[in-house]
C-alpha cells in the first residue's frame, strides 16, 4: 500500500516560509543530551515531578521523563533547564 505524503501544519508552513526551524515555531522543546551526564531542555513548561532517580518535565503536549541516578536540577530559567547526574533514559510521552 502506498503511503500518502504527510500534510504540513500551519506552523511548519510558516517556518518554511521564513526559513525558521519548525520546532521553534511550533513551540516544541529542544533537547540536548551531552553524554550520559547532562540534559539541556529549551522551551520547557516546568518540572512536574522530581526525584534523584526520575524527573518529569512539562513540554506542552509532551512530558519528558528523565531516568537515572543522582539526578539534579542544576539550573532553570523560564526558557531553559539543565539536568545532571547519570542519565540512563530520556522518554517522550
Amino acid at each position: 500500500m502506498e503511503e500518502k505524503p504527510r500534510r504540513r501544519g500551519p506552523a511548519e508552513r510558516v517556518a518554511q516560509l521564513f526559513g525558521l526551524p519548525a520546532d521553534a515555531v511550533a513551540g516544541m522543546p529542544r533537547l540536548e543530551l551531552v553524554g550520559d551526564g547532562q540534559l539541556r531542555v529549551e522551551r520547557h513548561r516546568g518540572i512536574l515531578a522530581y526525584d534523584p532517580a526520575e524527573i518529569h518535565i512539562g513540554a506542552g503536549r509532551l512530558t519528558i521523563r528523565v531516568r537515572g541516578t543522582g539526578l539534579e536540577l542544576r539550573a532553570m530559567t523560564r526558557q531553559e533547564l539543565t539536568v545532571t547526574g547519570r542519565i540512563v533514559s530520556v522518554e517522550l510521552e
